[in-house]
């Protein structure tokens, strides 16, 4: 989960918590919002992936009427449409709106009466339009492809919030990439909820490789696609050919791994195990040499003992993991891991240091390893840039977007530092 992020625009406010997904999700708010007639809200797009996500949800609310004490607040995202009423009590919230209609402009006019609006995600006919754009930093553009999940992992809550998979027409993505690469976008990011899901409920079935090679085929003038969150055990023979064949498809993939031991993974009805994350993993590599990885890992779930979580600490080194994203459990009402006996809390929070720990060490050999290196890197705001695979470079006073090459002297603060050495092109 990320922090939240302001978008402000013309007197519309988004404060937006979670994921990439929701940030994208934002600008079709605040467009939505404005295509309503509104000039004078704050919406809070909140994030359902943990009990502290939410947490921070309200105190950013009770903050804004705080420190705007006219101002009127909306509330939308993953809480808002699994757990409304709770948003609805506060008194500082003026609306809550569900995933189903946050982009609805008609919803944001104010025709609606209901104070609330929340849909049915899960009934037919009441998905939301899938494709949508962002932009991060005036530097890369996220398309989401495909949003909701039909998976029930026993920890999450993300399904009901999102509603069913679903995919967003190859033909639509296609024309939207290239809008975006001919505005001058030289990075596309694909997100989705389950984003190795794509295209099982279009004709065809197309696949996410699919899709990734259909993009790089309609806009040639795309200097870099890079894929967010996969389910490792859905990657499919296009895209393992992708990643072997088209150098503008990024050296990244970031893996919702969640833990390390077999048995974890069954409770958790995760649809992989182990020896098939690391297989995945070894495969990538031997197509794709400089290929990096990161990924999700829960601590503490339920029933991990001592013995599994040194299993998810080893599947570090085993997977060659570089990027770790490390989330202590957190109990969810309603899903059969709250249910399930619980790691005392101490020991939760000690195991997810030890794992940012050696996720740190990780990131650093990453760093030392490039000492010497020429790198294509992209730039942005504030003196730092992005490598191919995702390493963050600081780049000096070098203008945001642009495409240049580094040569690599060393690492500070988590970045890669060095000297540049021309455009890249």
């Amino acid at each position: 989960m990320s922090g939240p992020e302001n978008t402000p625009a013309a007197g519309v406010e988004v404060l937006t918590f979670g994921c990439r997904l929701n940030l994208v999700d934002s600008e079709a708010i605040r467009r939505a919002a404005r295509g309503g007639g509104r000039d004078d809200l704050v919406i809070v797009n909140t994030c359902a992936v943990t009990a502290e996500a939410e947490r921070q949800a309200r105190q950013a609310i009770r903050r804004i009427r705080r420190e705007r004490p006219g101002a009127e607040i909306v509330v939308t995202g993953c809480a808002a449409q699994i757990s409304p009423a709770a948003f609805a009590a506060m008194p500082e919230v003026s609306r809550v709106i569900g995933n189903s209609d946050k982009a609805d402009p008609a919803v944001w006019s104010g025709a609606a009466p209901d104070r609330d609006a929340i849909s049915d995600i899960m009934a037919p006919g009441r998905a939301p339009r899938v494709l949508a754009e962002g932009v991060e930093d005036h530097t890369r553009a996220f398309l989401a492809v495909q949003t909701g999940c039909d998976h029930r992992c026993s920890f999450c809550v993300i399904p009901f919030g999102r509603g069913p998979s679903r995919s967003a027409p190859l033909a639509e993505i296609e024309v939207a990439a290239r809008r975006l690469a001919a505005q001058g976008f030289k990075e596309i990011v694909l997100t989705g909820v389950d984003l190795t899901s794509y295209g099982h409920d279009l004709a065809g079935a197309p696949r996410l490789g699919a899709l990734a090679k259909a993009i790089l085929r309609a806009a040639p003038g795309l200097a870099r696609l890079r894929l967010s969150s996969i389910d490792c055990i859905e990657a499919d023979e296009d895209l393992f050919e992708a990643f072997a064949s088209e150098p503008r498809l990024m050296p990244h993939l970031h893996l919702s791994l969640q833990a390390g031991d077999d048995l974890i993974l069954k409770r958790m009805k995760r649809r992989h195990g182990r020896a098939q994350a690391i297989e995945v993993c070894a495969r990538l590599r031997r197509l794709r040499p400089d290929i990096v990885f990161g990924a999700d890992l829960i601590a503490g779930f339920p029933t991990e003992t001592e013995a599994m979580f040194e299993n998810s600490l080893a599947l570090v080194e085993d997977c060659g993991l570089t990027h770790l994203h490390v989330f202590p459990f957190s109990p969810r009402p309603g899903t059969p891991a709250a249910r399930m006996p619980q790691v005392a809390p101490q020991a939760v929070k000690e195991r997810a240091a030890r794992l940012r720990a050696l996720g740190a060490k990780a990131l650093g050999a990453h760093l030392a390893a490039q000492t010497g290196k020429a790198l294509r890197v992209l730039t942005e705001r504030g003196g730092i840039g992005k490598a191919e695979d995702f390493t963050r470079v600081r780049t000096g006073d070098a203008p945001p977007s642009r495409m240049i090459e580094m040569r690599i002297t060393g690492a500070e603060g988590g970045a890669l530092v060095g000297a540049r050495a021309g455009m890249a092109g």
